[in-house]
């Protein structure tokens, strides 16, 4: 009789796992291209508000790390929270309170109403990494194909990162940039409306069957899980700092702003192909020879791009775009198999928290940087940085060997 019960279970999660992992896919991609263009689109505004507000490039680091630093703090407490109240409401909910993040800071008059809104910002974006990425792995873990799923995960966030802030750029030629603000705010909220829709809590409760039948392999590995933890945070610094200062090497070599938005989609247009070719090319040839390639391609485009007139620097911001953000789906792509068994979501918030940490710093201890040395001298020491990333990626490897 338990056999039969048993076949029976597995029967209905076999019927509803294809539907579970098309919807989830969905909606986490959805998740993900919403608030990762809602990110980004402050790199865009920076300049705008240095300009306004009359302030330094370390103020100008603390602006986009109030974002970033908030999302960070706030991911672990956001996994905790979504076992109590479900991935559907936190996601929902983070989306909303993002939207009204940038309706305030449409109205914002001064630094301090601004800060408030960034502040609200990174608390709603700090919702998505975990759990968008966490609802992506468990519903294809049974039948594999979890890498490859992260990838398009990934990717849609880069898309996000093109098409918002490029429009918004474009918009800034017949409209202030309150208004767009405000209109994006909207954007938010009409998200949250649509992942309310595509993220039903049948869905969810079909999917907790899914993940109880379902045979983990692999112990997981502690030191290779840190090893990790530090090479996404090290990434992250480097591509949070460059971002952040890119607008304002674009500007110091005749760039508007019309061209700077341009230049950032051109930049996430690589990235999102970066992010989804990455990730296909770290489950073909392994994590540690895709990062070693993506890492040491990037430092040298950094380099490049401090040089480089504003024309050749628009040509090769697609190239620095791939190889700057395609380590980064790699790295997701370990996470499961560095996690211990029904560790995902914890690892995730963890991962997340470490990466979004240092991307909220290194604007920060840049931004000073800048103000004392010079921006091009900021973004070499970056690109300097950025080359630990080798043997930390040798470390990962040996936990993924360890981990079985």
């Amino acid at each position: 009789m338990k056999d039969s019960n048993a076949a029976a279970i597995t029967g209905n999660v076999d019927v509803t796992d294809a539907s579970v992992r098309r919807r989830s896919l969905i909606a986490a991609c959805t998740a993900h291209a919403i608030h990762d263009g809602l990110t980004d689109l402050i790199y865009v505004l920076l300049p705008i508000w240095q300009t306004q507000f009359s302030i330094s490039y370390a103020l100008v680091g603390l602006l986009r790390g109030s974002y970033s630093g908030t999302m960070a703090a706030f991911q672990l407490l956001a996994s905790r929270m979504a076992k109590r109240w479900g991935r559907e409401r936190m996601l929902v909910g983070g989306t909303a309170l993002a939207g009204v993040a940038y309706l305030i800071a449409g109205q914002a008059g001064g630094m301090v109403v601004l800060m408030i809104a960034l502040v609200l910002g990174g608390l709603g974006a700090s919702t998505q990494h975990p759990l968008a990425s966490s609802l992506v792995t468990d519903a294809h873990q049974a039948g594999g194909g979890v890498k490859e799923a992260l990838s398009q995960y990934n990717f849609a966030g880069d898309i996000g990162k093109t098409l918002i802030p490029g429009l918004v750029g474009l918009s800034l030629v017949i409209m202030s940039w309150q208004t767009s603000v405000t209109l994006i705010g909207l954007l938010g909220l009409a998200a949250a409306a649509l992942l309310w829709w595509l993220i039903p809590v049948r869905d969810e409760q079909a999917l907790a069957k899914a993940k109880a039948a379902r045979t983990f392999t692999g112990t997981g590995s502690r030191s290779g899980l840190r090893a990790l933890l530090l090479t996404g945070t090290l990434d992250s610094a480097v591509r949070m700092g460059f971002l952040t200062f890119l607008p304002f090497l674009l500007k110091s070599k005749g760039a508007g702003m019309a061209g700077i938005g341009l230049a950032l989609s051109l930049l996430f247009v690589g990235g999102a192909f970066g992010k989804l070719l990455c990730g296909y090319l770290g489950a073909r040839i392994g994590m540690m020879k895709t990062v070693w390639l993506t890492e040491s391609a990037t430092s040298l485009f950094i380099v490049a791009a401090v040089f480089l007139p504003l024309t050749g620097v628009m040509l090769m911001l697609p190239l620095l775009g791939l190889a700057l953000n395609g380590t980064s789906s790699v790295l997701y792509g370990v996470v499961p198999e560095l996690a211990e068994p029904g560790k995902h979501e914890h690892a995730f918030a963890l991962f997340y928290t470490g990466t979004i940490a240092g991307g909220a710093v290194a604007p920060v201890v840049f931004g000073r940087l800048g103000d004392g040395a010079g921006i091009p001298f900021a973004l070499i020491s970056l690109a300097v940085i950025l080359l630990l990333t080798l043997p930390l990626s040798w470390q990962v490897q040996k936990g993924l060997r360890a981990s079985g």
